[in-house]
């Protein structure tokens, strides 16, 4: 064209080869599958940590993306784990439908809801978030005859996941995590960059700029907050899972701060920032316990302070600082 712009076909297809798969993006699941191997006798804990990556992977889609700052998605996380919790128990042990029907109840909490707190703005929204998880944690502590109250849900018992039995080792748990992750990893990932994703990320830079051009904020903003809520729902489903107990704790702000600093020291809105920050928090946390078990928390908070200082976007901010020193070097 004349003008110098590109037809729209043409843009979609440059667009689509700039987001083509990358030979680093899968670092990730060739170390996930050399610690199957490396790591035979801690594939219960590295389970625990593919769930837990999902968990933040759901959160960085409204935080990261839609700019969305919550202290209740353990709402969502605690709403799945209690959906696949109490099917079991009532006698229904076959885990993929768990997973379904957590990601369903989870997704509707989110849309419920988000349709209201998304209505408003910064600190309001931040805590009416917080509060959804503390109305739901309560309700989960009083239902004492459906919900077990403060006891939890001890006894559970998983059936095989497509003819694999869940062994004491750990090992089909970590499989049966790692699959459901990466799965969950491809659709975020298409999301993020898609159209949508494009004006999730609009939305968090300029929100009254998108209003503007006609874009219906509210309802992409939903939309990405039930999807995050479903994400959050299956991560907690696969937690209950693999470990057959769920308690009180999965509604706890402690579950829902401590993810924000996962996020924060791997990096937010990278999409892989929680394949950094998850596993580098749990190995501080196992770190500093052993070193210090009475003071630990200071020390994970001194680490904060100094990442939020020095390192602002977390372990990626620090790798995009050293190839800009690189290429002006260059």
């Amino acid at each position: 064209m004349t003008d110098g712009t590109l037809p729209p076909d043409h843009a979609i297809s440059r667009f689509a080869r700039r987001h083509r798969f990358q030979p680093a993006e899968a670092l990730p699941w060739l170390a996930a599958i050399a610690c199957f191997f490396a790591f035979p006798d801690y594939l219960a804990l590295g389970a625990q940590v593919l769930a837990t990556i999902l968990f933040a992977l759901s959160l960085d889609l409204i935080l990261g993306y839609a700019g969305m700052v919550t202290l209740g998605h353990a709402a969502f996380f605690g709403m799945g784990a209690y959906v696949a919790g109490l099917l079991n128990t009532h006698g229904w042990t076959e885990p993929l439908t768990g997973l379904a029907a957590a990601a369903a109840g989870a997704a509707l909490v989110g849309l419920v809801s988000g349709a209201v707190i998304i209505r408003t703005k910064a600190l309001t929204f931040l805590m009416l978030t917080l509060v959804v998880a503390t109305l739901l944690g309560e309700l989960a502590n009083k239902w004492t005859s459906f919900t077990g109250g403060a006891d939890g849900l001890p006894g559970m018992k998983t059936a095989s996941v497509l003819g694999f039995r869940f062994d004491f080792f750990g090992r089909t748990a970590y499989v049966y995590c790692g699959v459901v992750l990466f799965l969950a990893w491809l659709l975020v990932r298409r999301i993020v960059h898609s159209p949508y994703g494009r004006s999730l990320t609009g939305i968090r830079e300029n929100v009254g700029r998108m209003h503007a051009i006609g874009s219906p904020v509210f309802y992409r903003l939903l939309a990405a907050y039930a999807i995050s809520a479903a994400l959050a729902g299956i991560a907690g489903a696969l937690i209950t899972q693999t470990t057959q107990f769920v308690g009180l704790n999965a509604f706890s702000l402690d579950r829902s701060g401590t993810l924000l600093v996962m996020l924060i020291i791997g990096g937010v809105g990278r999409l892989y920032g929680a394949f950094i920050g998850v596993p580098l928090y749990m190995i501080f946390q196992d770190r500093f316990s052993s070193i210090d078990p009475i003071y630990w928390y200071f020390w994970m908070g001194l680490m904060l302070v100094l990442i939020v200082v020095f390192a602002p976007g977390g372990v990626f901010g620090v790798i995009d600082r050293l190839r800009s020193w690189r290429r002006r070097r260059a």
